[in-house]
């Protein structure tokens, strides 16, 4: 990062510099946001901007897919989450002269997001084409603790003179980016499956509009979904000053100018209260209601009750959810703004599910993927369960639509959408899309951690365990029995994690993450028959349960094919995929990345060469399945072979490569992942944030270099400190009881913050208890084995079989 620009402070992102050219990535590194609702980081004046963003989780448009070649079971309905209304625009003129910001004469320029009481500020000095100076502070805080609120300031102070100041409140049906004045927003079109599509058409029907006072209502409905919003603001002004004030709404605009005759030295603040309410199928009468009532609960209440309770809100998270890297403040600044993201991004989805960018852009066009389960549900499930219970309750109630998509394959039980906002499955790709049937497997992962964590046998009993048991009868109709001298079992036709491999026979993450989900769906059955006989019998009964599914479960599982290659002493990623020629990364221009921007996908269909970590995120999932020297084994063999073109990848190539010893090599896979958004490293976080490498930040300090693990209810640890930090500490709720771990090179404390305890771990297979109020000190000898070198392919051309593959043509021929 240019420090100059963006200095380092451990608690606040900070801007010094106004750059026009930068706005994409600033907009998304400065939004505010509390899960349901997201504002991106556009100037209060509402004018230049890469892409006017505000949105509301879940609120979305549908339509009807239009296959070039269709053919049956392809996904029909389209969803794209929609640019809702702004309500940002705050313009401001002084001497009739507008303040914006890329053409404005600018003293001083400041902004900060404040990771402890979550609001947006923005100080300036401007000097007027008069020549006269204005003091603008521009604040804005999208609320936790009320899900439905933004509240917005700006303050104005004449320094040189006396002048007339104009402020033009709005709130802007932009559609898409479009703007009263000019047109679309500025992003470049490519073909990126990275990037949303565009609405083309007018997707909100205006609805009951009206002006009462200082307060603005609009409301509308979208086109095909048919959901129904609503938006109302409140505007308050203070200052000694004389003012006078115009409005004007239609169904489009609302508008609240404020003509202040502005005299040298007073402060003229006018205070933005704003509240939008949205719904799948609420009249928008009733969602105006709901907003009146938002408003006047806040007005009764005061503004600044809203403020302090944000940052008590805010002090409960970081004291639940801290890690501490200790003087690295650069680190530190890092780590927390991708926590901060991650409350933005799921705090208050209650319900909802959370979008691969959070609601801070529309990349991946809003849509939930796998990502919520395998990188966000962790942190959640060991820091703010009930977060997780949220995010899992989602997929609670996608069943009856899985259970129609499961059917509509011709596979028993239920299988959830690779990418999806109403439930429906919306990938249009499916060798990529479809073909992923690992989805299943990782939302019952999903369900695990949380249930290990919480032992919230509750969440079962009222129908979670729905999902295991749905999930886990599609493996029994989706594989089948082979025989060759003993019985195995074997799935064809999938997907892994890695989309540059696809349509393949015997995935090894498919097949291992299945054979979880079969044992675990037994798990969780017979744990409800334990300890809630009643809701066991219901569910037997709802689901229609016989035993011998699960004794059929276990024989699955039993036999579960997982590729293994003698010769090599790997695990072939899939049956055929040690047949392909490997992809020269190291010949392969940097002009030429991401492949997928690059390459046609039978190109790289044809290499041994991965988009994200798929071995190797089963080596974590299930790392106790492995053996430390296949691990090791596998990595050495894969690490070389793997692009991450996915921001996802190097979190899980960190984890392992810490666990195997090449800590100089996990700390700079975490590196590139801490700070992919702050640094745009894989050039598309002005579509938004990637929220799940944030949740893969904390992973990567919590499982890789803490060395926490939780495989089958236990907690272990097996620390790996990097050489040149003094001192990691981070916080675990486990079962009601939240601790305090504190690793040295030295040592590791096991400290009980809060809860009755006791808390049994292990490290390094010794067994210890801490109790409430009480804590643990365990001395460690070293970190773990150390490797010097990274990972080489080392047989490159080498085949399974022992014979050798010559490439037969340059793979880099000019465009």
């Amino acid at each position: 990062m240019n420090r100059d620009r963006f200095p380092i402070d451990p608690w606040r992102l900070v801007e010094t510099e106004y750059d026009a050219a930068t706005l994409g990535l600033t907009e998304s590194l400065f939004a505010v946001g509390n899960g349901y609702l997201g504002m991106r980081g556009n100037a209060a004046e509402g004018r230049t901007a890469h892409e006017h963003g505000t949105y509301v989780n879940g609120l979305h448009e549908t339509w009807k897919i239009r296959h070039a070649e269709a053919a049956y079971g392809f996904a029909e309905v389209g969803q794209m989450m929609v640019n809702a209304p702004d309500s940002k625009v705050m313009r401001l003129y002084v001497d009739d002269e507008p303040l914006a910001l890329d053409v404005a004469d600018l003293l001083s320029y400041e902004r900060t997001l404040d990771f402890r009481d979550g609001v947006l500020r923005r100080d300036l000095l401007w000097r007027t084409p008069s020549g006269k100076r204005v003091q603008v502070r521009a604040t804005r805080m999208v609320s936790f603790p009320e899900r439905h609120l933004a509240v917005m300031t700006l303050e104005v102070t004449m320094l040189d003179a006396d002048a007339p100041l104009t402020i033009s409140c709005q709130l802007l049906n932009r559609q898409d980016g479009e703007d009263e004045y000019d047109g679309s927003n500025s992003g470049d079109e490519m073909n990126d499956p990275r990037t949303a599509g565009r609405v083309t058409e007018r997707v909100f029907h205006p609805q009951e509009h009206w002006q009462d006072g200082d307060r603005s209502v609009l409301s509308y409905r979208v086109a095909n979904s048919e959901m129904t919003l609503a938006l109302a603001a409140d505007h308050i002004v203070s200052t000694p000053n004389d003012y006078t004030v115009e409005r004007y709404i239609d169904g489009n605009i609302a508008k609240n100018v404020y003509a202040i005759n502005a005299r040298k030295g007073d402060t003229v603040t006018v205070t933005k209260i704003v509240t939008y309410h949205s719904s799948r199928s609420t009249p928008t009468r009733e969602l105006v209601d709901r907003c009146r009532r938002t408003l006047d609960r806040i007005r009764s209440a005061g503004v600044a009750a809203q403020y302090a309770r944000q940052a008590e809100w805010l002090a409960e998270f970081w004291e639940r959810s801290d890690v501490e890297v200790s003087d690295h403040d650069d680190l530190q600044q890092a780590v927390r703004w991708n926590l901060f993201h991650l409350a933005q991004a799921a705090g208050r989805a209650d319900g909802l599910g959370i979008p691969a960018k959070g609601v801070t852009g529309n990349g991946y066009s809003g849509h939930y993927f796998w990502d919520t389960e395998i990188y966000m549900v962790p942190f959640m499930s060991y820091t703010s369960p009930h977060w997780a219970r949220n995010a899992l309750r989602i997929r609670e109630r996608m069943l009856p639509a899985a259970r129609d998509r499961a059917r509509k394959l011709n596979e028993a039980g239920a299988l959830f959408p690779w990418r999806t906002i109403n439930g429906e499955e919306a990938s249009a790709y499916y060798a990529a899309g479809t073909a992923q049937y690992h989805i299943n497997a990782d939302v019952t992962y999903a369900l695990a951690k949380y249930i290990d964590a919480t032992g919230d046998v509750d969440f079962l009993s009222h129908g979670a365990v729905d999902i295991a048991v749905e999930t886990a009868r599609l493996w029994t109709t989706l594989g089948f029995w082979r025989s060759n001298g003993e019985d195995r079992f074997e799935i064809h036709g999938v997907t892994g994690p890695d989309e540059y491999t696809t349509v393949v026979n015997n995935n090894l993450f498919t097949n291992v993450m299945a054979r979880f989900n079969l044992r675990y769906a037994i798990q969780a059955l017979c744990t409800l028959e334990k300890e809630s006989p009643d809701a066991y019998r219901r569910a037997v009964k709802r689901l229609d349960l016989d035993a011998s599914e699960l004794v059929e479960w276990e024989r699955v599982a039993a036999a579960m094919f997982i590729p293994h290659s003698e010769s090599l002493q790997i695990h072939p990623q899939d049956s055929q995929f040690l047949q392909r020629e490997v992809w020269d990364l190291e010949a392969t221009p940097d002009d030429r990345k991401p492949l997928m921007l690059h390459f046609h996908p039978l190109v790289i269909y044809r290499f041994q060469v991965l988009k994200q970590a798929d071995v190797v995120l089963a080596l974590f999932l299930q790392g106790d399945q492995f053996t430390f020297d296949e691990k090791l084994a596998d990595f050495d063999y894969y690490d070389p072979l793997t692009t991450s073109d996915s921001s996802l990848s190097k979190i899980v190539q960190s984890i392992i490569a810490a666990e195997v010893g090449y800590q100089d090599l996990a700390l700079d896979y975490f590196l590139d992942t801490v700070f992919v958004d702050l640094e745009d490293r894989h050039g598309n976080t002005p579509d938004g944030v990637h929220v799940a490498a944030a949740g893969g930040v904390w992973s990567s300090l919590v499982s890789g270099f803490g060395g926490m693990r939780d495989y089958e209810g236990m907690l272990t640890f097996d620390p790996r400190l990097p050489k040149d930090w003094p001192e990691l500490r981070y916080r675990l709720a486990w079962r009601g009881t939240r601790m305090l771990v504190t690793l040295t090179a030295e040592s590791m404390r096991v400290s009980v913050i809060d809860g009755d305890g006791p808390v049994a771990f292990t490290v390094r297979g010794e067994s210890f208890e801490v109790a409430a109020g009480r804590a643990v000190d365990v001395a460690l000898d070293g970190q773990g084995p150390t490797r010097d070198d990274a990972p080489v392919q080392k047989r490159r051309n080498r085949r399974d079989d022992g014979s050798m593959m010559v490439p037969a043509a340059a793979q880099f021929a000019d465009d």
